[in-house]
């Protein structure tokens, strides 16, 4: 007994010693140091003294813990066992010498640069849909043959001074991939409509057809001769054939980015040029599920004139049906003028099918969808059949379609009806176009050959348009028509009773996570290419293998466009459709790192005459692989060795970038160095296998990189080994929560405690934030700004819905239909909590039944420390007919008003309506949502699109993952069974205001439907959807010839940083005409991004200039020349500029400028 005594006694000892050393180190030894290393960041006195606060705070839990060992290693002693390996190594009980770099930084904004926003009130319009939302009852009478409108009266004399004119518009909507493929669908029916369509154009000149695909028609084009592409054009030139959008594919408009948008037009619009000649006038959007202005704006932009929409709410038509206002010019609601009002048509019934076009009885208008006569596959539910026209039928046949051709018209405000007739894959066989031309041109002469004060035909959608255009005596696409300006967007789309269509905001939530993979793959990719070609041509090393790269940029293209179809990235397609998707975007990410490591291979040689591609093998390894489309990605683990290694770090955006970021290794006991060979602080963590298991040969090292704008940057890491002399190394500490065990431990550098019954609450912080955590579940309860002492409550839950129990209708892939409020899901207080506390970063990890939950906390200079970094990997595999929510419970005072983004563009006022049901609050998000009130707002920025709501005050949930047994009855004919182990990654912004307002939901004057982000805010996204590339180099000196190629520190492409407030959009290289080759033009494309200057611009180096950019001050060591502007989709070119032009952008917009760069 008297040895464990002395044991003990001597253990005390040495405790006190330790801890009197570590206090007198930290406050003189190290004082003077880390005083200068403070004076010389600019940091307050204030923050100083905090950080010796929190140093002191650190080493006293730091002493606790080897109270912790000692204890145990008594144990262990007594037990018998070893007491080594519970002694952690000497060197790691020594803080880090240099501390991490801390100072806060603020971007110099320009005074006239807020003016925009606070502007707001400018804005003008007829309709405002969120008043639209607030004065429908939403009751749903039936409404007789127009079961959800009403009864349409009119005399014969109303036409008397002024002829009906109809356009019948035939069609064929063609989904790439949907119930089939995109290349089944081509060669089941595809193919054969384009053919028939030459075919039966050509067989009578009065003829007219629109096609809207143009992944589907450059497949055809590939695929047939001379002869009939001659056809092709012929039947353009005369106005038979028109070419409407010209989209890659039609896009969905609730969850896709604005890039992606973008550029799906640029790669039909250019594929039109190359190819026809022409440029598109008129969008044609019949099937996305709900619309957005964001669509209405690009095209406008694009040099379009009209666009038809069709999927909105039932009772929004009806209403805009009664005021005639279903033609309207859709005014962004950020603009205070009119430049953004583009003309839009809304159909005004239930679908674009035949039954639901010609006019408002379904029952009438299906006996002339000629497809459905008796004998063939198709038949009318009204149980009454078209019959074929003849002389002797032709008088009352032709009555009854003009009745509905009238009842029509009288929704509108001219003399002019649009009357699309055509379906999904309609006319693929040759008989349905002999059946539907050759009836209707019968009904035509007829109707027009009598006093009936009508004129039929067929038309295009611009034939149409024009139409309208010319009654008013304007050119088309001019302002002054006098119809009403209608802003907002159309979201959430419902087709009947409850349904409500924002199921699919989050449906197969792996594949929209993976779509913005490529998104961000694809941008960077293209970007770092350009310059790499310009540069190669500059200096004439023609060995740079740009063409292989530029095929492989198009295939990129084309996948990411094919994937913005309605029924792709919405996951509404079947199985094996959803792995044809998945395939291709996985081949196109590889393809993008291919592109990206030839590229910076290039740049950062130093030599690059001497450059040599590699085609056998690539000089740099990317720091992310995929095994499978439907794999997570996983870290390649870095070899270290007492030889550094070569990491170059690729910066995509145009503003310098100071952040953490990650790399597995080797080695616990690393060295990190910047380009000069400076050692850098860094942070190693433990790699987690299981709950409480870690890896023994692979770790994380977390270290902060600064990387110029577009720009790539080196560092060097190596193995430090047993070197006990390595200050600026700390490995994290560990404390485990809810184990079973309460024993610490220690592996290698790492100690591990685990508290004995300890539910008390934990915090993790920064010198900006605090985050509080509940000691039971881990997670998180509350968030505080240290710099004013302000905490908001900021709980998080995770929460399963279910479906409804009525046999007929459940949630689907489309539909959201919940049973009711969502459950909570109750771990019990048994989830594993892992707590990781470090010197550059903190992370709580939650290990729930059905979500892995990480908050992580950044110690970093950058923008990165002024968020909370949340990673959910869910997995709901074993559940049935359930939906997982992650949900934030603040005591913000949002007056049950909420934020959510369209498209990455512009944010919309949201109203959570009593009297619409839980699943009509839902709405989509692409990039971000928020709650707001007086002083506070709570920002969650995503990584990839979902559906987000805000139930009751305070409230933000999103919908992370859905598992559904059942089909919803909308043509899917299956449920969603394929989830994957999936990724969600938000960032939780927590901002004050320093400027309040006089309106509790954000911006000053009147109440629009507009509101915007901080400057701080727009580039927390940037960071989460743009992230710092990694590339490791393959080959050390000596290891053959890749190995002696010696890389530059960095490569600064930009003259200066673009102004904070201008998103370089992308650097795309344009295709040549005759050859899938690129040209020596780029297309550069900036968006100067609105903002609210009530918040401070924390964590940015940058400033705003008035949205000036010298066009000299852009690209280093490269001519500019041949600049003009144009519109997005590079259609129409407008002013001719040199390099020594000033661009102005104004807020909110996107402007193109093509440009040569040698």
């Amino acid at each position: 007994m008297k040895k464990y005594v002395a044991l003990f006694g001597s253990c005390m000892f040495l405790v006190a010693f330790f801890s009197m050393y570590l206090m007198l180190d930290q406050l003189n030894l190290h004082g003077s140091l880390r005083s200068r290393v403070s004076m010389e960041m600019g940091q307050t006195e204030l923050d100083f003294i905090k950080d010796k606060m929190e140093n002191l705070e650190n080493d006293i839990h730091h002493n606790q813990q080897i109270i912790d060992e000692i204890r145990n290693s008594v144990k262990q002693i007594i037990g018998g066992e070893n007491m080594s390996k519970y002694i952690p190594v000497q060197r790691n009980m020594a803080p880090l010498v240099e501390e991490v770099p801390d100072s806060p930084v603020q971007a110099k904004i320009e005074t006239g640069d807020c003016s925009f926003v606070e502007r707001q009130g400018e804005h003008s319009d007829d309709v405002q849909m969120l008043d639209v939302l607030d004065i429908l009852p939403f009751d749903n009478p039936d409404g007789g043959v127009w079961k959800q409108g009403f009864d349409i009266r009119y005399t014969e004399r109303d036409w008397d001074n002024q002829p009906l004119k109809v356009f019948v518009v035939p069609h064929s909507h063609n989904d790439p991939g949907w119930i089939k493929t995109v290349d089944r669908y081509y060669l089941d029916q595809t193919q054969h409509i384009l053919n028939n369509m030459v075919d039966k154009l050509k067989v009578d000149s009065r003829r007219k057809f629109i096609w809207a695909e143009i992944s589907f028609f450059s497949m055809w084009w590939d695929n047939i001769d001379a002869e009939k592409k001659d056809a092709v054009k012929k039947l353009v030139e005369n106005g038979q054939l028109e070419i409407v959008t010209g989209g890659w594919v039609m896009s969905d408009e609730a969850i896709t980015h604005y890039y992606a948008m973008i550029d799906q037009m640029i790669e039909g619009h250019e594929w039109i040029k190359r190819n026809l000649g022409i440029k598109p006038r008129s969008g044609w959007a019949i099937d996305p599920f709900g619309h957005s202005p964001t669509m209405a704006y690009l095209l406008k932009r694009m040099g379009l004139q009209n666009m038809v929409v069709q999927r909105v709410h039932y009772s929004v038509k009806k209403q805009l049906a009664k005021e005639k206002q279903l033609e309207f010019m859709w005014r962004q609601n950020w603009d205070h003028g009119a430049s953004s009002d583009m003309l839009c048509h809304m159909m005004p019934f239930y679908s674009y099918d035949v039954p639901h076009t010609c006019g408002p009885d379904p029952k009438v208008c299906c006996q002339f969808d000629f497809k459905r006569l008796p004998g063939g596959r198709v038949n009318c539910p009204w149980k009454v059949p078209p019959v074929p026209i003849s002389d002797n039928n032709v008088a009352e046949r032709a009555k009854l379609l003009l009745d509905q051709y009238r009842k029509k018209s009288k929704l509108y405000r001219s003399n002019i009806v649009l009357i699309p007739l055509g379906d999904d894959f309609r006319y693929d066989k040759a008989i349905e176009w002999d059946q539907q031309y050759g009836n209707y041109q019968k009904l035509f002469d007829y109707m027009n050959s009598q006093n009936w004060h009508v004129e039929a035909q067929f038309g295009t959608l611009s034939d149409y348009f024009d139409a309208m255009w010319d009654r008013a005596g304007l050119q088309p696409g001019s302002p002054g028509l006098g119809y009403p300006v209608l802003s907002g967007d159309f979201f959430s789309y419902a087709d009947r009773e409850d349904h409500y269509w924002s199921g699919y905001y989050t449906s197969r939530p792996f594949y929209k996570n993976l779509d913005r993979v490529l998104e961000a793959h694809a941008r960077a990719a293209e970007i770092i290419f350009s310059l790499a070609l310009a540069h190669s041509r500059h200096i004439d090393v023609p060995s740079f293998p740009a063409k292989n790269a530029y095929q492989m940029l198009i295939g990129a293209r084309k996948s990411l466009g094919l994937f913005q179809h309605h029924d792709a990235i919405t996951g509404t397609a079947k199985d094996f459709v959803v792995v044809d998707y998945g395939t291709r975007l996985l081949r196109s990410i590889m393809d993008m790192k291919r592109v990206m490591i030839d590229s910076a291979h290039f740049l950062m040689s130093e030599d690059k005459s001497q450059y040599d591609p590699e085609t056998t093998t690539t000089f740099f390894d990317m720091d992310e692989k995929r095994i499978n489309h439907d794999a997570l990605p996983e870290k390649p683990i870095l070899q270290l060795s007492q030889q550094t290694k070569e990491v170059v770090f690729y910066n995509s955006v145009a503003q310098a970038r100071h952040e953490v970021v990650r790399l597995r290794v080797s080695s616990s006991t690393v060295e990190v160095q910047d380009a000069s060979g400076k050692v850098i602080p860094s942070q190693t963590n433990l790699v987690w296998t299981a709950a409480q298991d870690s890896s023994t040969t692979e770790y994380e090292l977390v270290f902060i990189v600064n990387v110029p704008p577009l720009g790539l940057s080196k560092y060097l890491i190596r193995d430090a080994g047993s070197e006990v002399n390595n200050p600026y190394n700390a490995p994290s500490q560990v404390t485990l929560y809810n184990t079973g065990s309460p024993e610490s431990s220690v592996r290698g550098v790492f100690h591990i405690s685990r508290p004995i019954s300890d539910n008390r609450d934990f915090t993790i912080e920064n010198s900006r934030l605090r985050a509080k955590f509940s000691g039971t579940t881990g997670l998180l309860q509350s968030v505080t700004t240290v710099k004013d002492g302000k905490e908001t409550a900021m709980s998080v839950e995770f929460l399963m819905y279910g479906t409804r129990e009525t046999k007929k209708d459940k949630s689907g892939a489309y539909l959201f239909l919940p049973d009711g409020e969502a459950k909570t899901l109750d771990t019990n207080g048994k989830a594993v909590i892992r707590v990781i506390r470090g010197k550059i970063l903190s992370e709580v990890h939650v290990l729930m039944k059905h979500v892995e939950h990480v908050i992580t906390l950044h110690r970093s200079p950058g923008i990165d420390g002024w968020s909370l970094e949340i990673s959910n990997v869910v997995d709901i595999r074993d559940q049935r007919n359930r939906e997982l929510c992650m949900r934030l419970k603040t005591d913000i005072k949002n007056s049950n008003q909420f934020f959510s983004d369209l498209n990455g563009f512009q944010m919309q006022r949201r109203k959570t309506l009593s009297k619409l049901p839980l699943q009509a609050n839902y709405y989509p998000m692409s990039t971000m949502a928020y709650l707001q009130d007086q002083d506070t707002r709570m920002t969650i920025h995503t990584a990839q699109s979902l559906g987000v709501g805000s139930l009751q005050e305070g409230w933000l949930e999103v919908m992370l993952d859905r598992r559904l047994n059942q089909d919803d009855n909308r043509g899917l004919q299956q449920g969603l069974l394929d989830n994957k182990r999936t990724p969600n990654q938000f960032r939780l912004l927590l901002e004050r205001r320093h400027q309040r307002t006089s309106s509790p939901n954000g911006g000053g004057g009147k109440q629009t439907g507009v509101d915007y982000p901080s400057l701080t805010s727009h580039s927390v996204s940037q960071l989460l959807n743009h992230p710092v590339y990694a590339f490791i180099r393959n080959k050390l000196p000596g290891e053959g010839p890749a190995g002696d190629v010696k890389l530059s520190g960095s490569v600064q492409p930009l003259v200066k940083a673009l102004p904070c407030d201008i998103h370089f959009v992308n650097l795309r290289t344009v295709q040549a005409m005759d050859a899938p080759a690129p040209t020596q033009e780029s297309v550069l494309l900036l968006h100067r991004k609105g903002f609210d200057c009530s918040f401070p611009a924390n964590g940015l180096s940058c400033s705003t200039t008035g949205g000036k950019v010298q066009l000299e001050d852009l690209f280093r060591d490269l001519d500019l020349t041949d600049i003009k502007a144009t519109s997005l989709s590079l259609m129409y070119d407008g002013q001719v500029l040199n390099s020594k032009s000033t661009l102005q952008l104004d807020p909110m917009e996107i402007n193109a400028y093509r440009i040569r760069l040698d």
